[in-house]
């Protein structure tokens, strides 16, 4: 039995694609678990190979843009089977050599954990791990995160961790950590209640330029396209006033202003959560901002709530729309009808929000997807006078739409990750091309 509390590193793997943005991207699982093993007396290293601000990258300014910037990047060769891709492929994050300098600052691990997200970030996670093999022979390595609960079975394969997990690691991990290193230790708190998790370990970051909240987990609808449901089963809420506690513990603490909803459903029972919420915020005097990359559900919002919304601060508000195709729409979700979407619209308007904090995103892409659809949903939007933003379909792996993207790629999704890639369009129907895909991108920023 080992007597030692362990010593445990947390590392964020490098990203390999066509294109990568922070737009309030942070590894919030890991980084949750971070807190948790801290708070149980474990040594934690933390380790972000996206840091934007490592010492040695070019200097950045956390507040700019509401906390979003780009990562550094490395060119390399882009993986077999991309021939078709006229685009530069990269390594984003920084340099291998700084962050072998990184590892041996640190003490040495008696466990790594390494988190995933996108499924065809893999050959990242990969790198990452070879890396920390090399640096660090012997020490286990377990990985978890989005692509190894997707993609348990490839994972397990190929990424090279001793142990591949899925699904929530909060509960399991002091069984991890008994298996690997002797050390036994229970759960002080009970997984199931949102309110008594701690607070994420964002401190252990170089900078914190916003903090993502997560104020509830799960969603109610079954849309086609998400695999939501399958990565958190049940919906469970935190408590309204202690989503304005851990805000409020930010902002004095850290003089965080920006705050990103991670949430899938944040206005699913809008009175009973994100209103309390806000009107939380609202008395008590800070001057935050609010962003929701994930999309909002339209048809919650009212008047009421958009004024709410505006008076406490948000900044950058996407809606998830999807299509305006709602004759046909039924096959993607039950989310949104024409007449929900255009009263939110006027609501938001109406409220006083400028049309540059408003988009509505829209899927491209989609299997068997006419082009039409896309175009006319990207003037549907215009005319409503909100910004449409084009979002590329993702084949993910569990989702009720996987079967007819695995018929409709032009690639082996099903065998190879890599290759349900947004930016390669790999479901591309008959008439979407690259010169399309220009012209709907022109056709959506045009005045």
């Amino acid at each position: 039995m080992n007597a030692r509390a362990p010593r445990i590193l947390l590392v964020n793997p490098w990203i390999h694609d066509f294109a990568a943005y922070d737009v309030w991207a942070k590894p919030l699982g890991l980084l949750l678990l971070a807190a948790v093993l801290r708070d149980h007396g474990m040594a934690v290293s933390f380790i972000d190979c996206l840091d934007r601000f490592h010492p040695k990258a070019p200097p950045q300014n956390p507040y700019a843009r509401h906390g979003r910037g780009p990562y550094h990047k490395t060119r390399i060769a882009s993986p077999s089977g991309f021939f078709d891709i006229p685009r530069n492929f990269s390594r984003y994050g920084i340099e291998p050599e700084w962050f072998r300098a990184d590892l041996a600052a640190i003490p040495a691990p008696d466990l790594i954990l390494v988190t995933s997200l996108m499924t065809y970030w893999y050959p990242g996670v990969q790198e990452t791990i070879q890396a920390l093999r090399a640096y660090f022979p012997g020490v286990p390595v377990i990985l978890g995160g989005i692509y190894a609960t997707l993609c348990t079975d490839h994972a397990a394969m190929h990424a090279g961790a001793d142990r591949v997990v899925s699904g929530d690691g909060i509960r399991p991990i002091f069984s991890w950590i008994e298996s690997f290193t002797g050390y036994r230790a229970g759960l002080r708190f009970d997984p199931e209640d949102l309110d008594a998790w701690p607070y994420p370990a964002f401190d252990l970051q170089r900078a914190i330029g916003y903090v993502p909240l997560l104020t509830s987990r799960g969603c109610p609808f079954s849309c086609a396209y998400c695999a939501s449901r399958y990565l958190e089963p049940r919906r469970r809420v935190r408590r309204p006033e202690r989503v304005t506690r851990e805000i409020r513990f930010w902002y004095d603490t850290f003089g965080v202003t920006d705050f990103v909803f991670y949430d899938d459903a944040l206005l699913v029972q809008p009175e009973r959560h994100i209103v309390p919420i806000l009107k939380g915020v609202i008395r008590s005097g800070m001057a935050v901002r609010f962003h929701t990359p994930n999309a909002v559900h339209i048809r919650e919002i009212n008047g009421p709530l958009a004024e709410l919304m505006l008076r406490s601060g948000f900044e950058t508000l996407r809606l998830g729309l999807e299509t305006t195709a709602f004759e046909s729409r039924t096959t993607l979700d039950r989310k949104v009808d024409e007449g929900q979407f255009l009263r939110a619209v006027a609501c938001l308007l109406g409220a006083g929000f400028e049309k540059r904090r408003l988009g509505a995103y829209l899927l491209a892409g989609l299997p068997g997807q006419p082009v039409a659809d896309v175009e006319r949903s990207i003037l549907t939007v215009k005319d409503s006078g909100i910004t449409p933003v084009i979002a590329y379909y993702t084949p993910i792996p569990h989702t009720p739409l996987w079967p007819a993207a695995v018929a409709a790629s032009r690639y082996d999704i099903a065998a190879d990750p890599v290759f349900t890639n947004n930016a390669v369009f790999p479901c591309m129907s008959e008439g979407f091309s690259w010169e399309t895909l220009s012209r709907l991108k022109n056709l959506a920023r045009s005045d």
